[in-house]
């Protein structure tokens, strides 16, 4: 068997197992956390699809929402009072804050690019390296990274006790009132709300066939084809499993690692979780830039090459990369009524 043989075997194994995992891991998900069931109408429509679309509306409590959104943008929650959860995952810019590593307390420069914080309790865990099991948990991490927002809870619970009206709305949704669980129970339910439904590709999988561009259905069937549907399915069309960074060729070859490029062996520690990451989602990616952990790419051009190389092994022609950005931009969907951006 020649080494060409050998990588298609590869990748038509990888196809079929992330497809399986992916799913799996996207049924318990969506199971979980999503709180419209589609109409039986609506699932017939994309029922043989991998990727199935955001729900049209959520059910949440408002009042744990508003106190959510106000503590996302308080920047007392930092130890110097210049960050907050929005200036990195600006609901104006993606979720995200358009940058290759974040900023934090006191001007110092994060190690890794931020995810989008849209759809992100879809995700089956939370950070590039999987760390926190829920939005919840996630919450507590940027408050108590010194790089981030170096704070801790006394800090924190004794800045919100000085103010009245978050006595009042923590008060309204929580019997023990202020308490750091408290807190993060608020922030991940506002998290929860930013969803962004209504996509191009959304209104395809529900049967709007003119949804679509003629180079975007294109992208979508390539996508298929090739591999891509094998890491990137599911509800958020990614977030639903693990997996390598160059599993056909070494992507950190040509630069010094870093602690960000270990990924999920952070974490575990396991040699064979080494270079493994969360697969991120691609909803509202054309609004994310830049891209991958490191932000080393800036366009869905090059990224697309990048993952065809590293993940696929294959060479793409720029007409095949052409549909795939088409489709990508596809999944570009609605916060509030107005296009992700």
């Amino acid at each position: 068997m020649n080494l060409t043989q050998h990588k298609k075997q590869i990748i038509l194994t990888l196809i079929v197992v992330g497809v399986f995992v992916g799913l799996f891991f996207s049924f318990v998900v969506t199971t979980e956390k999503q709180n419209q069931t589609p109409s039986h109408q609506t699932m017939r429509a994309h029922n043989s699809e991998a990727i199935t679309p955001l729900p049209q509306q959520l059910s949440l409590d408002t009042n744990k929402v508003n106190l959510g959104n106000r503590l996302f943008h308080d920047t007392g929650l930092s130890g110097d009072g210049t960050i907050s959860c929005a200036s990195c995952h600006g609901l104006t810019t993606g979720g995200v804050d358009k940058r290759a590593h974040s900023i934090g307390i006191n001007g110092q420069e994060g190690g890794i690019n931020a995810p989008t914080v849209f759809n992100s309790h879809y995700n089956f865990v939370q950070f590039w390296d999987g760390r926190a099991a829920d939005l919840s948990e996630q919450a507590a991490g940027p408050i108590h990274n010194p790089i981030e927002m170096g704070s801790n809870w006394e800090k924190v619970l004794a800045y919100l006790n000085q103010d009245a009206a978050y006595h009042q709305a923590f008060a309204q949704s929580y019997s023990d009132g202020i308490t750091a669980k408290n807190v993060q129970d608020a922030i991940a339910t506002f998290e929860w709300s930013l969803t962004t439904p209504n996509s191009p590709f959304d209104r395809f999988l529900r049967g709007d066939k003119q949804a679509l561009s003629a180079q975007a259905e294109a992208g979508y069937i390539l996508f298929k084809q090739v591999g891509c549907i094998s890491c990137h399915q599911g509800i958020n069309v990614g977030g639903n499993l693990y997996q390598k960074l160059g599993i056909m060729d070494n992507y950190f070859s040509h630069n010094a690692l870093t602690d960000a490029d270990m990924g999920r062996y952070n974490v575990s520690q396991k040699e064979n979780e080494r270079h493994f990451f969360k697969v991120p989602s691609l909803r509202n990616i054309d609004a994310t830039a830049p891209y991958l952990h490191d932000g080393s790419h800036n366009t869905l051009t090059d990224t697309v090459n990048t993952m065809a190389q590293y993940q696929l092994g294959k060479e793409l022609s720029t007409q095949e990369v052409d549909q795939l950005v088409a489709f990508l931009q596809s999944l570009t969907g609605e916060y509030q009524g107005q296009p992700v951006k």
